[in-house]
């Protein structure tokens, strides 16, 4: 019998009520996460991926937020029957996130020992001398430089990408299943950046961990991801393995923004850009979303929302456009 995967999500929905309006944020996502596998969830801002993500931890329990799914699981967990209780004790043991705003993320007036410790307290019973050396122990695993003096340290005297680091000591803690970094390395410089996915890629290996990597970034997608689903308008639009996606796009949107990153070795050529704008959550096309801004919409696009459906590469690739065929086609000519 196959192993579980370790995060099934079918058709998730999340609505907001603004000014006596429902705004559909997401509509209809399915995420599937192997063991040991990085899914990247890629798209623009306001594509309702960092929604997405909350949805998943269950942090969206407000008044005016409703959130709906056929199936959501994490492993043998069936998460849309447990009590609002349960499911807050699976947060920071079982599936874990990690905030792309370190400091704002981390208590001010607690030290970084006392923060990571606590994780301990809270979810093992751990005495505070315990938790306190399992607290030095991770700061060391995640490379922060004497770790035994600086477990006594508060956030605002490490730097942004010590901060982060700290953000991943607390995560990979208690060896979650589960892993969502939301946009984990957007205030970081590029070399900060590298150190911080290569961190949780290791230890993604070392535990066997799955990871949702959050992200706007196709670069940082291609760098760590087994697998890529791109997000556009509350919809996932293109799914498949990221090698594979990235050299044969299905979708016209996931073909647009690769066709927009700057070519580094024709640096006087012109810079390509989408035209238009996501629409507005509130005011989504009725037929697909992208077909205002599709070079190669038709007047079906406008009509009839395409499905997301496999497509016959044998490789577990899907897309929403009645045109994947074509292009796939056109890769290969």
């Amino acid at each position: 019998m196959s192993e579980a995967p370790v995060l099934e999500i079918r058709d998730l929905h999340v609505t907001f009520t603004a000014h006596g309006r429902e705004i559909p944020a997401v509509r209809g996502v399915d995420l599937t996460i192997e063991r040991g596998q990085t899914l990247a969830l890629l798209g623009e801002s306001g594509s309702g991926k960092s929604v997405t993500a909350k949805a998943v931890m269950g942090l969206l329990d407000q008044p005016n937020v409703r959130v709906r799914a056929a199936a959501a699981r994490l492993g043998d967990r069936d998460l849309l029957s447990m009590s609002a209780e349960d499911r807050r004790a699976l947060r920071g043991s079982a599936m874990t996130l990690v905030f792309q705003d370190a400091l704002s993320a981390l208590n001010p007036v607690l030290s970084v020992g006392d923060q990571i410790g606590e994780l301990f307290r809270v979810h093992r019973g751990a005495a505070r001398k315990e938790a306190r050396a399992r607290a030095i122990e991770l700061l060391d695993l995640v490379g922060i430089p004497a770790a035994a003096r600086r477990a006594g340290d508060y956030p605002h005297q490490f730097s942004g990408g010590m901060r982060q680091r700290i953000l991943v000591a607390m995560a990979v803690a208690l060896e979650p299943d589960l892993i969502i970094a939301d946009e984990p390395t957007t205030a970081l410089d590029v070399t900060v950046q590298a150190q911080i996915l290569e961190l949780i890629d290791r230890l993604r290996r070392d535990l066997g961990t799955a990871v949702l990597l959050i992200t706007h970034d196709l670069g940082v997608a291609a760098e760590v991801s087994d697998r890529v689903a791109v997000m556009y308008a509350g919809r996932i639009v293109e799914s498949g393995e990221a090698g594979e996606l990235y050299d044969r796009p299905g979708h016209p949107y996931t073909g647009a923004l690769l066709a927009a990153i700057p070519d580094l070795d024709s640096p006087a050529s012109e810079l390509r850009a989408i035209p238009g704008a996501p629409p507005s959550p509130a005011s989504v096309p009725p037929g697909c979303s992208f077909e205002p801004r599709c070079d190669r919409a038709t007047s079906v696009c406008a009509g009839t929302r395409p499905e997301l459906t496999l497509l016959p590469t044998g490789s577990g690739r899907y897309a929403a456009c009645h045109h994947s065929e074509e292009m796939l086609d056109g890769a290969l000519a």
